[in-house]
C-alpha cells in the first residue's frame, strides 16, 4: 500500500469515531435548543393565562387557532402539593382545530389564587412541526458529518502527496537506476532537510556501488584469467602426455582421469563466475526472446545428442512464449533446463516441454523418486550423482529467473519430475 494512501486510511480511521462523536452530541444540542424553545413558547403562553387568571381577565378561548390549546382544572390543596409546580411530558392530546389526535408537548402548572383556590393549568402545543424540524436537522448533520469527513480526508491526502512529492521522484530515480550503465543525475530540489540528507545518501549509496560493481567486475576477471588460464593450460599437457603411446596403461589410465577432473574444474570455474555475474546483473541488456522457439530448437540438438540412449522430447501446449530477457541468459536458461531432463532421464524415455500461456514446464521420468524440494537449487545439490554434473545448473536457473523477475518451481508427481518457469 503506498503511503499516501496509508496515512488517508488512518486519518478516516481517526477521524470517523472523533467526528461521530462530534455529530452525535451536535446532533443531541441542536435538539435540546429546539425542545428548549417550544418550552419557552409554552411557558409564555402558560404565564398569559395564568395572569389573566388572577388579574380576574377575561380568558383566550381554549383553542385560539395555532394549535395551542389549554385546560384549567380546579384542585384541592392536598392535589397542589402532591404535584409539582410546572412539569413537562410528550403525550398524545386531542387537538380541537383538526378533530384528531396529534403528540403534543404538554406543561402542566399548579398555582393558587388570592381565595386560596388550587389550579392546574395544562397547555399543549403540537410536536408535528418539531418532528419535521428534527427530522430534517438529523439529515443534514449526517451529510455535513460525512462532507467534512470526505473533504478533510482529500485535503490530507493532497497535502500528504505534495509534501512528500520528493520522496516519490527519489523512489522513481532509484526504481529506473541501473548499477554499471549510464544513469540520469538525480533532480530532485526540496527545502526540506530530511529530504535532503535523504537524496545525498542515495547518491552516495549510488556511487558506492558503482564502485563496488567496477571491483568485482575487475575481480571476476582476473579470477577467470588466474584460474581458467592455468587449468587449460595443464589440460593441453595433459592431451599432449596422453598421445604419447609409448606410455604404460597406468599412466595413461591416470592421465584420463585427471584430465576428467581438470575439465570439471574449468566448468566448475566458468559456472561459478556466471552466477556471480548474474548476482550482479552484469547482464542487464534484454530483448523480446520467444522461449518456447528456443527450446524448441534446443530439444532438437539435445535430441540427436542423446540419441544413442534412445531419448526423445517432445513439445506441447501453445507456440509461444514471449518474456523480457537478456538473450544469452534465456539461452543458459532453457538450455540447462532441458539438458537437466536429458541427462536425469532414464534409457528410452521422452522429456515433455509443455507451454501454457506464460509457463514452460520440463518434465522428465524419475529414477529415484522426488527430490528435496527447499534444496534442488541450491548450489552444488545432485539428487543423483552423473558424471560431469557440476551441481550448479538449477542453481543457475534459479540465478535467472531471480534477475529477471521469473518464477521458477518444482513438484513430483505420479513419478516424473518438473521445473516449471513462470513469465
Amino acid at each position: 500500500m503506498k503511503l499516501v494512501y496509508r496515512l488517508a486510511l488512518r486519518t478516516l480511521l481517526l477521524l470517523f469515531p472523533i467526528m461521530a462523536v462530534w455529530g452525535f452530541f451536535f446532533y443531541r444540542a441542536m435538539i435540546a435548543e429546539v425542545v428548549d424553545e417550544t418550552d419557552d413558547t409554552l411557558e409564555d403562553y402558560s404565564e398569559s393565562i395564568i395572569r389573566r387568571a388572577l388579574g380576574g381577565d377575561r380568558l383566550p378561548s381554549i383553542s385560539n387557532g395555532s394549535n395551542n390549546q389549554y385546560y384549567l382544572t380546579p384542585i384541592s390543596g392536598e392535589e397542589a402539593a402532591a404535584m409539582p409546580v410546572i412539569s413537562y411530558k410528550d403525550s398524545m392530546t386531542y387537538i380541537i382545530e383538526k378533530g384528531e389526535k396529534e403528540p403534543a408537548r404538554i406543561m402542566r402548572t399548579v398555582f393558587v389564587n388570592d381565595m386560596g383556590q388550587h389550579f392546574m393549568l395544562t397547555v399543549a402545543t403540537p410536536i408535528i412541526d418539531r418532528q419535521d424540524l428534527t427530522r430534517q436537522i438529523f439529515y443534514w448533520v449526517v451529510m455535513l458529518y460525512f462532507v467534512l469527513l470526505l473533504t478533510v480526508v482529500v485535503v490530507n491526502m493532497v497535502i500528504f502527496y505534495r509534501s512528500l512529492k520528493p520522496l516519490y521522484v527519489l523512489l522513481d530515480w532509484l526504481d529506473s537506476y541501473t548499477v554499471g550503465k549510464e544513469n540520469a543525475p538525480l533532480v530532485n530540489p526540496t527545502s526540506v532537510t530530511e529530504f535532503q540528507k535523504l537524496n545525498d545518501a542515495a547518491v552516495k549509496n549510488a556511487l558506492r556501488h558503482e564502485r563496488y560493481n567496477e571491483q568485482q567486475k575487475v575481480f571476476i576477471g582476473n579470477a577467470s584469467h588466474e584460474v581458467q588460464t592455468p587449468v587449460a593450460i595443464c589440460l593441453n599437457r595433459v592431451e599432449m602426455m596422453m598421445e604419447d603411446d609409448s606410455l604404460p596403461e597406468n599412466i595413461m589410465q591416470g592421465l584420463a582421469e585427471l584430465h576428467t577432473t581438470l575439465q570439471h574444474i574449468s566448468r566448475l570455474n566458468r559456472s561459478l563466475l556466471l552466477l556471480t555475474r548474474i548476482d550482479n546483473g552484469q547482464f542487464s541488456d534484454v530483448a523480446n526472446i520467444d522461449l518456447c522457439a528456443m527450446a524448441r530448437r534446443y530439444a532438437d540438438s539435445f535430441a540427436d545428442i542423446y540419441s544413442h540412449r534412445g531419448i526423445t522430447c517432445e513439445m506441447r501446449g501453445e507456440k509461444q512464449m514471449h518474456i523480457m530477457i537478456n538473450p544469452t541468459m534465456a539461452e543458459m536458461l532453457v538450455s540447462n533446463l532441458l539438458k537437466n531432463a536429458f541427462v536425469h532421464s532414464p534409457d528410452g524415455a521422452t522429456v515433455i516441454v509443455t507451454v501454457t500461456g506464460m509457463t514452460m514446464d520440463f518434465s522428465n521420468v524419475a529414477e529415484s523418486g522426488p527430490l528435496d524440494g527447499e534444496k534442488v537449487f541450491e548450489r552444488f545439490y545432485q539428487g543423483s550423482k552423473r558424471e560431469g554434473s557440476t551441481g550448479l545448473g538449477l542453481a543457475i536457473c534459479s540465478a535467472i529467473c531471480r534477475a529477471y523477475g521469473l518464477g521458477i518451481a518444482y513438484f513430483y508427481n505420479d513419478g516424473t519430475h518438473h521445473f516449471t518457469v513462470r513469465g
